[in-house]
């Protein structure tokens, strides 16, 4: 009997040509986001500019979209085209109230921005590969005035409870870099205490390159003043005022100029298609296919390095000696994952199923026998 996940993978022509085991590295997108984008174009090539008000509208119905999906408000989002540009604006924000927690899982985008103004930051270690909550305690961790994570760690998958951040957060700023969890799990910025939070598109959200999200909480906001302006960022652009700077309230004043809005429409048609499945449907999925990949992994005798229980997400690292090779190896039998330094990462989706998973465990297993010893021939000594 079909399922209605085998009536969504008809969605995603990609699944069609490889088992595709890599939205923590780039998620395919779903036919109505290349729909929403052609529609756009079309319009371009053939009438230039005369749809710029429906447009913006679009816009702005794609910023509600957005905001819905965690938990803000329209006004608390501003569209960039990747993390590292949403988490640069939040450093511009907040880099002058002083150090940062972070830890030594963490990826470079939500620790190298403070660390390039000259922001201290304390990488904490991770515990058997878990950053362990306690570690952030105000009595325990060094004094910072901002704590920036991951919800979900890329390197082996190890997922955060925000919400048990927020509430021991304290006086400090909570940063979350949402890239390999936002599309895939459930956030809300309101919940969770979450003073900022940036995402990319092109992963989990399967929006494709181009297309993220930055939300600041609109206490923030009103305090502090953005370090870069254009001419969209105030009140009135169309006054074309060079004498004075009045800047909207709202986020969108971290959007500099004119919109991209191709990236836009993607990101607001993933979006709607993620919103009509149900972001926590696809959780539960995401970490139904999770657990059985891990279960698969450990019957046939690989060590699995992510962690479990209430940290598992929707990656697997599983620790292999040669990885590089073993990625070439699954590569050629239209196996798609990543390799790691210590073996390699395997993404569980919505849009993959239980075949796909046997197929990359069956392949795993062909690969350690490709490796294995010759047996030897045996000879008599007469």
């Amino acid at each position: 009997m079909a399922s209605p996940w085998d009536e969504i993978r008809r969605d995603f022509p990609a699944v069609e040509r490889h088992v595709y085991l890599n939205a923590a590295a780039g998620g395919p997108t779903p036919r109505p986001v290349r729909e929403a984008v052609s529609v756009f174009y079309r319009e371009l090539e053939e009438d230039g500019d005369v749809y710029w008000e429906s447009w913006i509208e679009h816009r702005e119905r794609v910023r509600q979209a957005v905001a819905a999906l965690i938990g803000a408000d329209a006004d608390e989002i501003a569209f960039v085209s990747n993390t590292s540009t949403g988490m640069n604006l939040i450093v511009d924000l907040l880099g002058q109230d002083g150090a940062v927690l972070s830890h030594e899982l963490e990826f470079p985008t939500v620790t190298l921005p403070w660390i390039h103004r000259g922001i201290p930051v304390h990488l904490l270690p991770a515990v058997e590969g878990v950053v362990r909550l306690e570690s952030f305690a105000l009595a325990d961790a060094p004094r910072a005035a901002t704590i920036a994570i991951s919800h979900v760690e890329f390197s082996n998958g190890c997922r955060q409870d925000l919400e048990a951040f927020g509430r021991m957060k304290a006086h400090r700023h909570l940063v979350v870099s949402g890239s390999q969890s936002v599309g895939a799990f459930p956030v809300d910025v309101r919940r969770c205490q979450i003073d900022a939070l940036a995402t990319a598109g092109h992963k989990w959200l399967c929006a494709g390159y181009g297309a993220g999200f930055l939300f600041v909480a609109r206490e923030l906001l009103a305090k502090r003043a953005p370090r870069m302006v254009g001419w969209l960022s105030v009140e009135r652009p169309f006054a074309f005022d060079n004498r004075q700077v009045r800047l909207l309230s709202s986020n969108r004043r971290h959007e500099l100029g004119c919109p991209a809005f191709a990236g836009i429409f993607a990101l607001g048609a993933a979006v709607e298609y993620l919103t009509r499945i149900g972001i926590h449907a696809i959780a539960a999925r995401v970490l139904e296919l999770n657990l059985y990949l891990t279960l698969q992994l450990e019957r046939k005798g690989f060590s699995v390095l992510s962690p479990g229980g209430e940290h598992r997400s929707g990656q697997t690292l599983v620790a292999l000696a040669e990885p590089r090779h073993a990625a070439e190896f699954l590569a050629q039998r239209g196996i798609l994952v990543t390799q790691k330094p210590q073996g390699l990462r395997i993404s569980t989706h919505f849009f993959n199923n239980e075949a796909d998973i046997d197929a990359c465990v069956q392949g795993l297993v062909e690969l350690r026998q490709s490796l294995a010893p010759a047996p030897q021939e045996f000879r008599s000594s007469r």
